[in-house]
């Protein structure tokens, strides 16, 4: 840019030069940063690359990379321009000659000192604001996509009567251009009026105009164009009313138009378009008639207008429109919102029915045998039995389970058991010696898995287990048993190469395997090895002996963090559960597509809402959310990872969900067809925990359907806090198969309650079918209590129990010595009108380092048993004693009570009772010896009834007059056995 002149010149100056040689190393220096710089980026890319080549998704890396680089491109160009431009006018409008005044005197200083480097102060300029423009831009790749692959919802809104896709889809991407056009209108503004300063087109204190002809003009447009701007903004405002969220009749996230948005402000913001228009259109005027006098007016009148219709007529409208007729003012409106809401979050099919919450069966006998019929009340809690699994099958310290379990369920003798299943996962904290070589080449995966009835448990409280053993063995039969990719498995290993990996351990010493699986990246080529030792932060791995030819290194390895890289536009469900699959194991994830744009449905907070007491205290429990706030979602994908190879697959599960045929769309061919999912994976997919709890969450005020109801907020619920812990969170779903009152038989089920709000009896029960490929799968049932009457919640029924003086005792002589009492999932059954509970009850303690299944609360309509076994708490509640037959000896069954005591077993059982109670005090006096001498006297007192027992049955038969066998209920009887720590139960009965 040419100057008017320049300040003067003198001799250059060399003092001080630095030599040659030191040159010479600052220059090699910098280069050798520049290059280091630049490797550490190409290394972070390169990885990058290779990573989603090896799952052969390299699409997606390509498609995200080539759109991002274009928005970049694109965007930071036309920002770079825009401010470029306007800096090169308003120079070259400068006026010829400066006002002599202090102020250009002062200015002059400047001009002189820039005047060199104009050009590179230019270009550095339009450079830094293109690159944060860019980079902005950059960060919008998704909105991109979606508008520009977006597909019709096929529904239209109830104000604009416009495709939901117009708000889903296109209306973020023409807000963005929008910020966007503001961004680059204001910094062009402000760098043209700096350039004006400073050249003399504007003065602030020298005596004449403000500003030169050429400025204002120049100006005025720039204005003008921000005027434009806020039209389109008022314009698109009149749409956005339809996804604002504003809080309403106690709902923080009411979405929609309300009375007083249809009738104030829509009239508003179109008044207010119009007059931005004129405004607009008065700054550009300038340009003829070089005054600011019309535009500075119509400006003011812009700003009072919308003070006045965008904001006071509003309030107007408000308080002396609505507020005295608020009900049928506002109830067509709360109707469309009810309407999206349920739509949107797929509960518009939720089935509510009356329950009277008690039973019509007066002889409650009758029911015992319903109880079967009804559900397969699971008493082993996948959240609670993880030390037990861990204690009876790590079998190595560098194996581990996960906090919580999973339940699924397998086909045994034809027909379908829950089942508690986990894997023996690696577990590095737990290797004896630490070092790179062990942590990354030698312990890399884990081994098999094990899994147990969900019904049932062993006679001392342990699981049944239906797998288990290393290598595993049991009634899943052969599948690949190595874990290469896990929940608990998180940092990389190099595999396949020249160090052999170990494998597992058993009676014959320790077994070693080498990974023979395609996974991973090679790391055979050197540009690999470098690459990645950056990207890692591990200069061995490029020199290290232990990587050869075939060495590959495995990363990214949990389940849903495969899932997420290579689907980021999914929302990825917190709960990732195991199944074997055709000879597999197989990680299931269930994946999301949301949106924030659907018209009249009120958002919910994904990370409040999915939030409950297991995910209180196991962060991989979280929801992983592309956007927290959201007005719709869609379990649209069904997703599993190769626990061995790594490979993942992505189903389509919703074929008719806009929002994945949009995100198929943009990057083709990285989801297969539902058609694909076989009947082995069909037989382990479930309905999917967060999404349930979404939907729970909003069926607490959108059960009802009609305006009234909802606005008097006489039918809002609330999600009951986990009785079971003293957390405060809230209860999570539990996975039941269960029989609902209008179904004919049971359905692997996915179940909570619901609590009037701030009370704590129970206002709904809630069920939905999880048996997937079934016709009725995604059923949602709620069961709705009359208010009439008062039913129990669970923390009432919780309550209930500790409060019983019976449990109360029995509770305080489990807990005796160091034990403790761990309560298990309270599980809600609709039974013939009323609602039946039970609860597990463990026992950890005693030198014991996990919890034994020891006791079973049950209580149905008002009586409430707690006993060894859930079939004698049962017997208990219906009153049906003695009348069930003898079960096997899986701690789910019962036997029945003798009629009378032989004095000789009576006498054995008192020994017991005694060597019982010196062993517990010895156990508080921490007398060892004197705890092992009351063990054995336990054990043999508990002989000697056993055979007196024994001899008692044969003369009994021998003189046909048969008695039942056992000891008598609330004292040690024959079969009892010390648990495995040592402290029998005071009240064991006998297991048969």
């Amino acid at each position: 840019m040419p100057d008017r002149g320049g300040g003067p010149t003198g001799p250059r100056i060399r003092a001080g030069r630095p030599s040659r040689r030191v040159r010479t190393l600052l220059m090699t220096l910098g280069v050798l940063a520049v290059l280091g710089m630049a490797f550490t980026m190409f290394a972070g890319f390169w990885t990058d690359w290779l990573w989603y080549r090896s799952v052969n998704y390299s699409s997606v890396f390509t498609t995200t990379l080539w759109t991002k680089i274009g928005l970049f491109s694109v965007f930071g160009l036309l920002m770079a321009l825009a401010v470029g431009f306007n800096i090169w006018l308003a120079h070259r409008l400068r006026p010829p000659l400066s006002a002599m005044s202090v102020e250009q005197q002062s200015l002059d200083r400047y001009r002189m000192g820039i005047a060199p480097y104009k050009r590179w102060l230019l270009l550095g300029l339009t450079s830094l604001v293109g690159l944060i423009a860019g980079a902005s831009a950059a960060g919008q790749w998704r909105t991109w996509l979606m508008w520009v692959n977006g597909v019709p919802f096929h529904q239209k809104d109830p104000q604009f009567h416009l495709d939901v896709s117009f708000f889903a889809f296109d209306l973020p991407w023409y807000r963005f251009l929008l910020g966007f056009g503001f961004a680059a209108t204001i910094l062009s503004l402000i760098a043209a009026a700096l350039t004006h300063y400073l050249y003399g087109g504007l003065r602030v204190t020298s005596p004449g105009a403000r500003a030169t002809a050429a400025a204002t003009g120049h100006l005025s447009v720039l204005l003008g164009i921000f005027v434009a701007l806020k039209a389109v903004a008022y314009w698109l405002d009149r749409y956005g009313l339809a996804v604002k969220s504003s809080d309403f009749k106690a709902t923080d996230n009411w979405t929609g138009l309300r009375y007083v948005d249809a009738n104030a402000y829509l009239p508003a913001k179109t008044i207010l378009f119009c007059i931005a228009v004129i405004c607009a259109l008065l700054f550009f005027a300038t340009l003829w008639r070089r005054t600011w006098q019309l535009p500075v007016i119509g400006f003011g009148l812009m700003v009072l207008s919308a003070i006045l219709i965008g904001g006071l007529y509003p309030a107007i409208v408000q308080k002396f429109q609505v507020q005295p007729n608020e009900q049928a003012k506002e109830a067509p409106y709360v109707e469309k919102n009810l309407k999206a809401t349920r739509e949107a979050y797929g509960i518009d099919g939720a089935q509510v029915t009356e329950y009277s919450g008690t039973s019509t069966t007066k002889d409650k006998t009758q029911l015992r045998d319903d109880v079967d019929a009804t559900a397969s009340i699971r008493v082993l809690d996948p959240n609670i039995v993880s030390p037990t699994f861990q204690q009876l099958q790590q079998m190595r310290k560098y194996y581990a389970f996960p906090t919580n379990l999973d339940v699924d369920r397998y086909n045994e003798s034809g027909s379908d058991q829950d089942t508690v299943i986990g894997l023996r996962e690696l577990n590095l904290a737990g290797v004896d010696k630490q070092n790179w070589i062990n942590n990354h080449f030698r312990y890399t995966h884990g081994y098999g898995v094990v899994a147990a009835k969900g019904t049932t448990s062993d006679s001392e409280g342990r699981p049944l287990f239906t797998e288990s053993n290393l290598p595993s063995e049991g009634d899943l039969g052969t599948y690949q048993q190595r874990i290469y990719y896990g929940e608990k498995t998180t940092t990389y290993s190099i595999v396949g190469g020249p160090q052999k990996e170990i494998d597992y351990s058993d009676d014959n010493g320790e077994k070693t395997t080498s990974y023979t699986g395609k996974s991973g990246v090679n790391l055979s080529n050197p540009v690999n090895r470098a690459a990645y030792a950056v990207a890692f932060g591990e200069p061995q791995i490029l020199y290290s002996g232990a990587i050869g030819e075939g060495s590959r290194i495995l990363y990214n390895r949990t389940p849903k963090e495969r899932v997420e890289a290579v689907a980021p536009w999914l929302t990825i469900d917190g709960d990732a559960y195991p199944a074997v699959v055709d000879g597999k194991i197989q990680w299931i994830v269930d994946a999301y597509t949301t949106t924030n744009g659907y018209p009249y449905a009120s958002r919910t907070t994904l990370g409040d809402t999915t939030a409950d007491s297991l995910t209180a205290t196991n962060d991989n429990r979280a929801v992983v959310a592309q956007q927290n706030q959201v007005n719709y979602i869609r379990n649209s994908v069904k997703a599993t990872v190769d626990a061995y190879t790594g490979q993942v697959k992505l189903y389509q599960w919703d074929t008719e969900d806009p929002v994945l045929k949009t995100w198929m769309k943009a990057f083709p061919d990285t989801v297969e067809p539902k058609s694909a999912i076989s009947d082995a994976l069909m037989a382990h997919l479930r309905y999917p925990q967060d999404l349930f709890k979404v939907q729970r969450e909003l069926l607490t005020r959108y059960h009802v359907k009609d305006a009234t109801t909802f606005l008097s907020g006489s039918e809002v619920w609330q999600v009951p806090d986990d009785p079971s812990n003293k957390s405060g969170d809230a209860v999570p779903p539990y996975y039941l198969s269960m029989k609902m009152p209008d179904q004919k038989a049971q359905a692997f089920s996915l179940t909570t309650t619901f609590t009037p709000n701030g009370r704590d009896n129970l206002s709904a029960f809630m069920a939905v079918d999880s048996e997937a490929g079934t016709p009725g799968y995604g059923k949602i049932r709620v069961l709705k209590l009359p208010t009439s009457t008062t039913v129990d919640g669970p923390k009432q029924v919780q309550s209930q129990f500790n409060s019983e003086q019976d449990i109360a005792e029995s509770i305080r002589l489990l807990k005796g010595g160091d034990s403790d009492i761990e309560y298990g999932n309270l599980l809600t059954v609709p039974l013939d009108g009323g609602l039946l509970y039970v609860e597990p009850v463990y026992v950890r303690g005693g030198g014991l380092k996990y919890p034994l299944l020891k006791k079973v609360l049950v209580t149905y309509g008002g009586n409430t048993a707690f006993e060894d076994t859930l079939s004698q708490a049962l017997d208990k509640v219906f009153g049906a004693e003695g009348t069930a037959p003898p079960e096997d000896d899986d701690g789910g069954g019962t036997t029945t009570p003798p009629t009378s005591t032989n004095p000789t077993v009576q006498q054995a059982l008192n020994d017991a009772q005694k060597a019982f109670t010196a062993g517990q005090e010895a156990l508080k006096k921490g007398d060892w010896e004197a705890y092992g001498q009351a063990q054995k006297d336990l054990e043999a007192a508990l002989k000697r009834a056993e055979e007196a027992q024994t001899e008692a049955d044969k003369g009994n038969k021998a003189s046909s007059s048969p008695s039942p066998s056992g000891g008598a209920s609330g004292s040690p009887g024959a079969g009892s056995s010390p648990s495995p720590s040592g402290s029998p139960s005071p009240s064991s009965s006998p297991s048969g």
